[in-house]
């Protein structure tokens, strides 16, 4: 008796593990009833940038009927160090078959895990590596945001114009002040693509550029803000994570663009357009090709663009855009999605007062910070072409550094 007990206990005890154990795909996915994913932030969702991804993420995961908690996790605050390894492989731990982390520091973290976790898929959000690593589990993502940016800039432009014709700015003072992160070629495309598209529309438009040295701050965001106002920077954007420098708009009355997402609510009165990446579309890609197991359809470098819906405008603002700015940016979108809007056309901007023909770009980043691709053709900067991630780096005419 003793002993069928314990035979049928044992026939229990296998079919038990056997159900709750995950069962790895052959490629890396998992089975579709198992599958778990994981998100791992910067800071929370008080940064926007955060915000941005945390909002796309659990939309997307939403959708594929997972639960948070339960087969979706998101973590948050994991500092560009060890910490991220940590966290990805806590993920893992938890079952999760497919983790994504969303700032340019956690790379090598993510690198490390995916080499110890080669049954997992890890992607990486504005990374540059993939494609010279060469690892089946490891993915970089981004997308054309600088064609929303242009777009953004068109806005400003427009703002600007307005301005200018109101009489409350001379045409010759038509300075925009930007707040940047770090002077990282992400950030760099970022800012020169939104004033290409403000000077498209408004010719004497400058730009004045202050880096805070941090994603972050928004003591920081904000008094490089106030600055850049101080020195009569007459419309302010950036490419930083906090309400710093809007809010310095709304205090000074100045108009803004601001980045990922919109910030009506905390500047009524200031408040023109925010791009933005949605990352929601990648998010499900990856879901559905790890579901299908498939996770070889999750591609080495994915650029999301505004055929994918991965590069979006928020709604204007109801007070501060120029009149006539939907119907305009309709228009440049459209030239922009048939290829005769051009954001990088080098027509359009002069280097030390010269028009580029060649540019060596430093696509394969291998740390020596040496350019080895040829990104110039066609009369046309090639952007996110052979990289998700931006790799323009130019300081153009027109746009100043400022300590």
């Amino acid at each position: 008796m003793r002993r069928l007990f314990a035979v049928v206990l044992a026939a229990v005890m296998i079919f038990t593990l056997a159900a709750c154990t995950k069962v790895p795909a052959n490629n890396g996915g998992s089975e579709t009833a198992a599958l778990k994913v994981g998100l791992i932030c910067l800071h929370d969702e008080n940064s926007t940038y955060d915000k941005n991804f945390i909002d796309g993420f659990r939309a997307a995961c939403e959708k594929a009927g997972l639960k948070e908690g339960e087969s979706f996790f998101i973590t948050t605050n994991i500092p560009e160090g060890a910490e991220c390894k940590e966290a990805a492989l806590d993920l893992a731990d938890k079952g999760c078959t497919l983790i994504f982390a969303d700032s340019f520091g956690h790379e090598p973290y993510m690198i490390e895990a995916a080499k110890e976790m080669p049954d997992v898929q890890f992607c990486h959000a504005t990374g540059t590596k993939a494609h010279t690593e060469g690892l089946k589990n490891f993915h970089n993502a981004f997308a054309s945001i600088y064609q929303g940016r242009y777009l953004a800039g068109v806005a400003a432009g427009l703002k600007l114009n307005e301005m200018i014709e109101a009489g409350d700015v001379k045409a010759a003072d038509a300075k925009i002040g930007y707040v940047g992160a770090f002077p990282y070629a992400e950030v760099k495309s970022g800012y020169t693509s939104f004033f290409l598209g403000a000077r498209s529309v408004c010719e004497s438009a400058t730009m004045e550029v202050i880096f805070t040295n941090s994603w972050y701050d928004e003591t920081l965001e904000k008094e490089a803000a106030q600055k850049l106002i101080g020195d009569k920077c007459v419309l302010i954007s950036q490419h930083a994570d906090s309400y710093g420098a809007p809010t310095a708009c709304e205090d000074a009355n100045v108009p803004n663009v601001s980045y990922n997402g919109s910030t009506e609510a905390q500047c009524p009165n200031t408040f023109i357009v925010s791009s933005r990446i949605d990352w929601e579309p990648y998010y499900t890609l990856c879901i559905n090709a790890l579901k299908a197991n498939k996770a070889e359809d999750i591609p080495t470098d994915y650029v999301g663009t505004i055929e994918t819906g991965s590069v979006v405008l928020t709604d204007l603002g109801a007070k501060a855009p120029a009149k006539g700015t939907a119907d305009k940016l309709a228009e440049v979108k459209a030239g922009l999605l048939d290829g005769s809007i051009k954001v990088f056309a080098t027509a359009n901007f002069t280097v030390d007062g010269k028009t580029l023909d060649s540019y060596q770009a430093d696509v394969d980043d291998m740390g020596d910070y040496v350019g080895e691709t040829e990104v110039i053709k066609d009369g046309a900067f090639l952007e996110s072409e052979y990289r998700s991630a931006p790799y323009f780096d130019l300081d153009i005419d027109g746009i100043t550094i400022k300590e």
